[in-house]
């Protein structure tokens, strides 16, 4: 079982093309700096390091090394990248954490709860069955170093895997399962705003969403973004919220 707490802390994001902007990885910065007890490095991995924070190091995204048709992305396999034998030089434990999250907790036991490899246990669905294994990858914590076989895989079966799973979690979450590698966060942590912010309805036409009592990081995915859901917008018809105003202020 993996110690961490003697191990240097890394908070790890990732920024790529134009739609997160520089303001994204200094609210995130801001944010873990309020929760995370310590000494930690705030690394940001991305193609343009324009309008960054100083407190926050840069490094080039490593190339995936896979071939892409005209026009095809690659999109978030990029966070495969992370799993590089040596990644820029990096050692120790790394939280990876998406842009669009909103920090409402402390982070301290991120990094002091046992495990090989932590994730988000991916949120139910009513229309799957069976054993649930993939993990939303908007939160995830490893060795840096450690997993360098999970890129390599993929580098040489990239059309393969690419075409057997989804997208790059749910590649990560059944290859690391089968070497009994993966553990997933308390539930209680990382809620999906979606699922579990958003009052049910019709109550969702005058209460705030608001996040569960036990939050820690609030992940956002699907339908609404933290600024939409600050406005009260949602992205599909006949779906109202109204404004999450916490968010401003975890965002200040």
């Amino acid at each position: 079982m993996v110690q961490t707490t003697q191990q240097p802390r890394h908070i790890l994001c990732m920024k790529w093309g134009t739609k997160y902007g520089p303001e994204y990885v200094n609210r995130l910065y801001a944010m873990v700096r309020r929760h995370l007890s310590g000494d930690f490095r705030f690394v940001c991995l991305t193609d343009s390091t324009e309008g960054i924070r100083s407190e926050v190091e840069c490094f080039p995204i490593p190339d995936l090394n896979i071939h892409l048709a005209p026009g095809q992305r690659d999109g978030a396999w990029k966070k495969l990248t992370t799993f590089e034998r040596d990644l820029h030089g990096l050692k120790g434990q790394a939280l990876f954490l998406d842009l669009d999250v909103v920090i409402v907790g402390s982070l301290d036991e991120f990094f002091t709860l046992p495990g090989d490899f932590r994730i988000i246990h991916d949120y139910p669905r009513f229309w799957r069955f069976g054993e649930r294994i993939v993990g939303n990858s908007s939160v995830y914590r490893f060795e840096l170093g450690a997993h360098a076989d999970v890129l390599e895989h993929f580098r040489a079966h990239t059309e393969e895997m690419r075409g057997k799973y989804r997208n790059e979690q749910e590649y990560l979450s059944h290859f690391l399962h089968k070497q009994g590698k993966l553990d997933y966060w308390p539930a209680a942590w990382c809620p999906s705003f979606k699922y579990y912010c958003i009052p049910t309805w019709p109550s969702n036409y005058w209460k705030e969403p608001v996040p569960p009592a036990d939050a820690r990081i609030v992940i956002f995915h699907g339908e609404v973004n933290p600024p939409d859901a600050l406005e009260g917008r949602r992205n599909k018809r006949f779906r109202h919220i109204e404004p999450a105003r916490w968010i401003e202020k975890a965002w200040g």
